[in-house]
């Protein structure tokens, strides 16, 4: 060895050159990586533990006290504006809840999510980290019986209730991941706060902000409090709040209470030059332990924090919730200023003294109240304004619906309310639950079984059926599923992808079938899906039991809020093999992102995809990919020919595939690049030659019966709740 090589350091570090690691030299190969975001290897706890159960050990009104009682515990290294912490716990579970999106259910509050990059560093979130620390002794002091994930909400729902806002209630039962969500789509920009235009078509037609984001820049939660591209201008400002709440699922009524009630309590910070902060949490040293945005010149006062830029307080007593934000902006005329820290804010003209928040550190002094451009919307806006009048006419009325949509907020992505745990759950049913009335289970599934077996339905007509029920569910924000046969209800029933003529001659002879049995729809449904299995599997020569548990029920339309469901459309389905149109992102891509939202990992997509081929469940009965000459015999086909290099592969110039026999030159079968794909991806070709030994036909049948029932089955908390 060459004595100058030595001291080189061994070890590979993450600002290696690019091609240190397989991305850096192949950018553009398939990411697999979202599959796997959460393995079992990151998670310390072990294989038995059990959030649920934990949660029973739990003493609720202790736990309570002790957030109460810190709220007005301010501490020296980071004083609480007027002595109370509630705006900034309150900013904390915001946030936290606040990065959800209706679109793909990611983001929101249910996993903690805000402790890891690049949430926990982004510019919207400065200081929010103090927050956490904050709150450590209470974490450390209940250990497993509370997540960071539900003490965040918690924290933020004890502020308001201390600031005295009667809350509609409080769930626990939010489970924290353990590594970040380095896989979640937040934007194309390279840098921080980059100008919203870079993620619209149109920066004029909010509609036209590249899906699936909701946030109008990288960085921020909602909207720019300064305005479009920091450009004040109260009516645009209106339009991108609008649908910037839309797409996390709030209407205008919610909107307008939300930003009424989250900013009748606490402050903006932009006392001072923003460039002196220090680096964010991620960025900063070891010797900052995580802490960031360090600031020099706070001198131990509340009054010198800076995290936004804009400064100054909504309301005249900032630790109390009333009416006080209504008062303030409808109360004076207003004009444009600037923060100390340069960020333009709004300030009202001719202020009366006593109409002036207290300074945050010293009561003797009275401060300049300020509005956001986004404020200013809501008075400004002509929806909007009127929203606001009938708060201020009925106070009482606001004060409920904000309870509410603060609720909404904070427990959108948890699921159904059979999730919920604790003794604050409310009783009332809500419709963006999706709520699901309990299913029989005492009915004769073997005489269920027999009569769809003999209905005369195919099997691909019933595997069908019952996927496309299912594979609307996302493990993001736990919605969608089988459960509550709402397959059969708007818009589902005209999605194209669920090939409407075919779901309603499925649907039609099921529902007596089920009706006869004492059985719900969505048992059926999902049954006659176990029953084309089975006949395929038997059909291979194999015997293979497929699970099945009873007790799903029947949604009503009254029960289901038919345009919150449009999201949830398929517009690709790789497993039937099936695009709607050309999205501009690679089928195999949007396959991987489907199949994480159904919480299949590679392997299990692998041995569903080629299965479902040899089930003929292709959409429109397509025979891309089915790679055999026993359609509808659950068999190993699809791998063994993938594999078999006595065949060649050719694009065809309708950009399809030909499977060509290397001695004859005849074409045996076509197929899609997502199928090819499985062929194509070293890690998927794995897979797929596993599947394809001599070995393992019952392996695979097995295998491809276990990830049809983690799907199937993806939606019964019920079953979760009763363990």
């Amino acid at each position: 060895m060459d004595g100058n090589d030595m001291g080189k350091c061994p070890v590979m570090h993450g600002s290696s050159p690019a091609g240190r690691r397989s991305r850096d030299w192949w950018p553009n190969a398939l990411n697999l990586d979202i599959l796997h975001q959460h393995d079992a290897k990151v998670n310390p706890m072990p294989k038995d533990f059990d959030y649920r159960e934990e949660l029973k050990k739990l003493d609720v009104d202790a736990l309570k006290k002790d957030v109460e009682a810190l709220l007005t515990d301010s501490q020296d290294w980071w004083p609480a504006d007027w002595g109370h912490y509630g705006g900034l716990m309150v900013r904390m579970a915001w946030h936290s809840a606040g990065s959800y999106r209706l679109s793909d259910g990611r983001g929101g509050g249910n996993t903690g999510n805000q402790r890891f990059a690049p949430l926990n560093s982004w510019p919207d979130n400065v200081s929010l980290d103090k927050a956490r620390r904050l709150l450590w002794p209470i974490k450390k002091k209940y250990g497993n019986r509370i997540s960071w994930a539900d003490l965040m909400i918690l924290a933020g729902n004890m502020a308001y209730e201390s600031m005295g806002l009667k809350t509609f209630g409080f769930a626990f039962g939010r489970e924290d991941i353990w590594h970040p969500e380095n896989d979640v789509f937040w934007g194309e920009e390279k840098e921080w706060l980059a100008p919203s235009d870079e993620r619209y078509g149109d920066i004029e037609d909010p509609g036209t902000m590249t899906g699936p984001l909701a946030a109008v820049q990288m960085g921020l939660i909602y909207v720019n409090p300064e305005g479009v591209n920091g450009n004040p201008d109260p009516a645009r400002s209106a339009l991108h709040v609008r649908e910037t709440f839309a797409r996390m699922a709030m209407n205008d009524e919610e909107t307008a209470a939300l930003t009424a009630g989250g900013h009748s309590i606490g402050k903006a910070h932009g006392a001072g030059d923003a460039s002196t902060l220090g680096p964010d949490p991620e960025a900063a040293g070891v010797e900052a332990q995580g802490f960031g945005w360090v600031n020099q010149n706070q001198g131990g006062k509340a009054s010198n924090a800076i995290s936004s830029g804009i400064e100054g307080a909504w309301t005249a007593d900032p630790t109390k919730f009333d009416m006080g934000y209504f008062d303030m902006l409808f109360g004076y005329k207003w004009e444009l200023t600037e923060s100390p820290a340069g960020a333009k804010q709004w300030k009202p003209v001719d202020i009366r003294e006593e109409d002036m928040p207290v300074d945050a550190s010293d009561p003797s002094k009275r401060t300049m109240p300020m509005m956001t451009d986004a404020d200013m919307a809501m008075k400004v806006d002509p929806i909007y304004n009127e929203i606001c009048q009938k708060f201020m006419a009925d106070p009482e009325y606001f004060k409920d619906t904000f309870a509410r949509a603060w609720f909404k907020l904070t427990h959108r992505d948890m699921g159904p309310k059979v999730r919920y745990i604790g003794p604050d759950v409310p009783q009332e049913d809500l419709i963006w639950q999706d709520p699901i009335p309990a299913g029989a289970t005492d009915y004769d599934v073997a005489a269920l079984k027999a009569s769809i077996a003999d209905s005369g339905l195919s099997v691909s007509e019933l595997v069908s059926t019952a996927w496309d029920a299912a594979r609307t569910y996302r493990g993001s924000d736990l919605r969608g599923g089988a459960n509550g046969a709402r397959i059969r209800f708007a818009p589902q029933k005209d999605w194209q992808g669920n090939e409407p003529e075919r779901l309603a001659r499925v649907l039609d002879t099921l529902a007596p079938l089920a009706k006869d049995a004492g059985a719900s729809l969505a048992d059926a449904i999902v049954l006659g899906g176990n029953v084309g299995i089975e006949k395929a599997i038997a059909a291979a020569g194999l015997t293979v039991d497929v699970p099945f548990a009873p007790g799903r029920g029947d949604a009503s339309e009254a029960m289901t809020d038919a345009e919150s469901f449009n999201p949830l459309e398929p517009f690709a389905d790789g497993y039937r093999n099936w695009l709607k149109e050309d999205l501009g992102v690679p089928p195999e891509e949007l396959l991987v992102d489907r199949s994480q939202l159904l919480g299949l990992t590679a392997p299990e997509m692998t041995v569903l995809v080629g299965g479902m081929r040899m089930l003929g469940t292709n959409h429109g009965g397509s025979k891309h990919g089915v790679f055999t000459d026993r359609e509808g015999a659950l068999v190993q086909d699809f791998f063994v020919n993938l594999t078999d290099m006595s065949n060649r592969w050719e694009k065809k110039d309708d950009g399809s595939y030909a499977i060509i026999d290397r001695k004859t030159g005849e074409e045996k079968w076509t197929a899609t690049r997502l199928d090819l794909v499985f062929g194509s991806n070293s890690i998927l070709r794995a897979y797929c030659e596993l599947y394809a030994q001599d070995d393992h036909a019952e392996k695979f049948a097995r295998d491809f019966v276990a990830a049809w029932t983690k799907v199937m089955n993806a939606d019964r908390f019920d079953l979760e709740a009763a363990a």
